[in-house]
């Protein structure tokens, strides 16, 4: 069983330590790129705004007025998403110089009127029921270490007839070889994952929820790019005398981020994207 206080002040450590340097060499967008075939040269931080676009697209997203990003790193789909729609948006991360760097950035783009971040815990949301009509989850589930209350608290703090974005972390669907839960066990050891699941599970699990007109896609292949690009830039040795300045943690991520390249080629790690809607009417 994992003790969810240990696991929080994890994830909370790995993120302050790491967000910095990550930002530096990335930029403001802490989740993977989007590249279709014959989009090899496609600058990284345009695919990754491109993600952002597809999913979008995809869950036919309209105009929404009050959105939650749960999992907000530095702030990067919140400011984007105020913009495009114009929209109100509060951010939760568990890592208070995250916050702390979303909040400035929200200063900085004149949006810190329409824009909050807070640091709280995604499995006790201090929002009011029915107070957004949009959840984003962008590459944040797979930290949840309950996986049903997390959508639980997304299903309570939607609107009737609001909807839910939710892009995390899965694995291959079926039976696992000794070999796939070891690999797992190091990835959840390194970047402070309770567990992750199927697509086809997380599906069953929003249905459970209350949820309706659940739909999901499969974008590994989309995506897997990206962790060859990451090992890249790890790789400059600027960047690389920054990673080993961090210390042990941020160590560990960057020679995992071999092990996440492997496994998207192995089938073993999906992209998960997933759409729902809470019944009624906006």
């Amino acid at each position: 069983m994992v003790n969810r206080s240990v696991l929080n002040n994890g994830i909370a450590q790995f993120y302050d330590i790491s967000s910095g340097i990550w930002e530096e060499v990335w930029g403001e967008h802490m989740h993977h790129g989007y590249w279709e075939k014959g989009e090899d040269n496609k600058d990284r931080r345009t695919a990754q705004i491109d993600l952002i676009e597809k999913l979008l697209e995809w869950a036919d997203v309209k105009q929404p007025t009050a959105i939650l990003d749960a999992g907000c790193g530095i702030g990067g789909s919140s400011l984007y998403l105020a913009q495009r729609y114009g929209a109100t948006v509060e951010g939760i991360t568990l890592s208070p110089v995250q916050c702390a760097r979303a909040q400035a950035r929200a200063q900085s783009a004149g949006l810190s009127s329409t824009v909050g971040f807070q640091v709280c815990d995604a499995l006790d949301m201090p929002f009011a029921d029915e107070q957004f009509d949009l959840v984003w989850s962008l590459e944040s589930g797979e930290h949840m270490s309950d996986k049903a209350e997390f959508l639980r608290q997304c299903f309570r703090v939607l609107k009737p007839g609001g909807k839910l974005i939710f892009v995390t972390w899965c694995c291959r669907d079926g039976q696992l070889d000794e070999r796939d839960k070891r690999w797992l066990e190091a990835i959840y050891r390194i970047y402070y994952l309770p567990y992750i699941l199927s697509i086809p599970s997380y599906e069953a699990l929003l249905a459970e929820q209350g949820f309706e007109k659940v739909s999901s896609v499969d974008w590994s292949k989309q995506v897997s790019r990206f962790w060859s690009l990451v090992i890249d830039s790890a790789l400059d040795p600027t960047v690389l005398w920054r990673v080993l300045l961090q210390g042990p943690t941020v160590i560990k991520g960057a020679l995992a981020m071999q092990l996440m390249r492997r496994s998207y080629a192995r089938g073993l790690i999906k992209f998960g994207v997933l759409q729902a809607q809470k019944p009624g009417v906006l």
